[in-house]
């Protein structure tokens, strides 16, 4: 199959995982492994998390949804913290790969879940064309934001909205997210969707899905 585009996920994927800063901060605070986790799954769709990444809440009323939700499971845990650790380390190989992809002619999209509040992984973006996120961002063609978007993956429409953007099929297209959940409606459109577990792991597959070697 010959690709047109590639569409990144950005937190997890560009950088490491905001997970791997979540954990560290439940080692930090005595919770165990994967609290956060735990409570973004509770009410996915209308948690604390979600209304945020919409836009439909401010930063001070997520940190008191998330702090009542690490409440209910026993927690202790302030939206504020999480907030504070959530941006990661960019991958330089993942970036290099950008360059490569555009190089070659692919178009590049990016579809991520971000809060409005911020710069970095997982999060809105700087206006400062200095900064190191906004440099990364400025290599897309195309960046749909949920924050301002107002939908978010999982839901299929995020994706038709990247196809749209790019004027291509999903069938040209590949798609590489470090969660599973969405990944699964993108290869349900017709992507050819890529779980990322690690920066070696997702060049690899991609390079094999594209015919080439980065």
């Amino acid at each position: 199959m010959d690709y047109s585009a590639v569409i990144f996920d950005f937190g997890g994927v560009i950088t490491s995982s905001p997970f791997e800063a979540f954990n560290r901060l439940e080692a930090e605070r005595g919770l165990p492994i994967d609290t956060v986790r735990r409570i973004n799954a509770l009410n996915p769709d209308s948690n604390a998390w979600a209304l945020f990444e919409r836009a439909e809440i401010d930063a001070t009323t997520f940190d008191r949804m998330f702090a009542k939700e690490a409440s209910t499971l026993g927690h202790e845990l302030d939206g504020a913290s999480v907030l504070a650790v959530l941006a990661g380390a960019v991958r330089p190989a993942m970036v290099a790969a950008l360059d490569r992809l555009k190089a070659d002619g692919y178009r590049l999209g990016c579809i991520t879940n971000n809060v409005p509040t911020g710069h970095g992984a997982g999060m809105a973006r700087s206006g400062n064309a200095r900064d190191e996120m906004e440099r990364i961002f400025a290599r897309f063609e195309h960046v749909i934001e949920s924050s301002k978007a107002g939908v978010r993956k999982p839901d299929p429409r995020i994706y038709l909205m990247m196809c749209e953007k790019l004027g291509l099929t999903p069938d040209t297209c590949v798609y590489l997210d470090d969660l599973g959940v969405n990944c699964k409606p993108a290869a349900k459109l017709g992507m050819h969707a890529i779980k990322v577990t690690s920066g070696e792991q997702a060049l690899a597959d991609l390079g094999k899905a594209l015919g080439i070697s980065f």
